[in-house]
């Protein structure tokens, strides 16, 4: 038999709060209707799990995605102009 008397056990330490530490913003995103744009919007949530030399990649990847798709909006089709009633004058 052992004469050693055991210790107490100390409470689990609770880790330490690091205010550099990457910290979600919580910034609410509204859906636009627009799959394209609202993926885009999604990726910034990336950011949100990154050191702060990590959003630039994201941030980029997100503007490059929009002007695709701002882009895209200028090479489709869009409906006919009205006619002018200015056009046939008597």
């Amino acid at each position: 038999m052992s004469d050693t008397v055991p210790e107490p056990e100390s409470p689990a330490e609770e880790p330490e709060y690091d205010p550099a530490a990457p910290a979600p913003l919580a910034v609410p995103r509204t859906p636009t209707g627009d799959a394209g744009v609202d993926a885009q919007l999604d990726r910034l949530a990336d950011a949100d799990h990154l050191a702060t030399d990590g959003h630039l990649e994201v941030y980029e990847d997100v503007h490059r995605g929009l002007r695709d798709a701002l882009t895209a909006l200028d090479a489709r089709p869009g409906p006919p102009a009205p006619p002018s009633p200015y056009s046939s004058r008597s």
